[in-house]
């Protein structure tokens, strides 16, 4: 939560926490970015007017780096401009101040439910989170470049069936990048590699396949 009227955010996270959520709270725009880039969060709720980075363009930088966590605007604002802002850059929801208690963790509630994660799509030990585009084995989250993680979502995808070169290729390099069947070797034997127990067969002439 980005808030600067400190007595405000106090009775909003007493008010949050007596519901069940866990709240982290900065005073300036600065600090939550720092806080945001430390953590996961599941929801925002951002004050337009605060020192150092301002809501609106806060949540500007935070979409262009493809971060979609939904959020909420708290404001005092009732300039449409701003508030057109606002969903340009980004939001989800806005309400204003001052607002009821129970409209506002209404709208948390839908928000939440709403961009709720689909459940992890799981093989044998491998299971693959696409809300956040990550990979687990053994319950660790695999580092994987962006290249690697590309090529064991085809894998898995069309696991136990031969996922052809061709479309490797396709789907790891764009039209002004070269790609060749060497590169794709190498990511093969990394993610062997990060896959112990775990069968990954070259199909001779056609391709390469994640055996489940």
């Amino acid at each position: 939560m980005l808030e600067d009227d400190l007595l405000f955010a106090e009775s909003l996270i007493d008010l949050l926490e007596d519901e069940g959520y866990h709240v982290t709270h900065a005073p300036n725009g600065q600090e939550a970015l720092d806080s945001i880039f430390e953590n996961k969060f599941d929801l925002y709720l951002l004050d337009i007017n605060v020192p150092l980075i301002n809501g609106i363009t806060l949540l500007g930088e935070l979409r262009d780096s493809n971060d979609t966590t939904p959020t909420i605007f708290l404001t005092s604002h009732k300039d449409k401009e701003i508030l057109k802002k606002g969903f340009i850059n980004g939001a989800d929801d806005y309400i204003s101040k001052p607002f009821d208690n129970d409209e506002l963790l209404l709208r948390i509630m839908a928000l939440l439910r709403r961009n709720k994660p689909k459940e992890d799509q799981c093989i044998g030990e491998l299971c693959h989170d696409e809300l956040h585009q990550r990979f687990f084995y053994d319950k660790k989250e695999l580092d994987l470049s962006k290249k690697e993680y590309l090529l064991l979502l085809l894998l898995m995808s069309h696991a136990n069936a031969p996922v052809p070169k061709e479309l490797i290729l396709d789907a790891l390099w764009n039209s002004s990048e070269s790609g060749s069947e060497g590169a794709i070797r190498v990511y093969i034997n990394r993610i062997k590699h990060l896959l112990p127990n775990m069968e990954i067969t070259n199909i001779r002439g056609i391709g390469y396949k994640l055996v489940s």
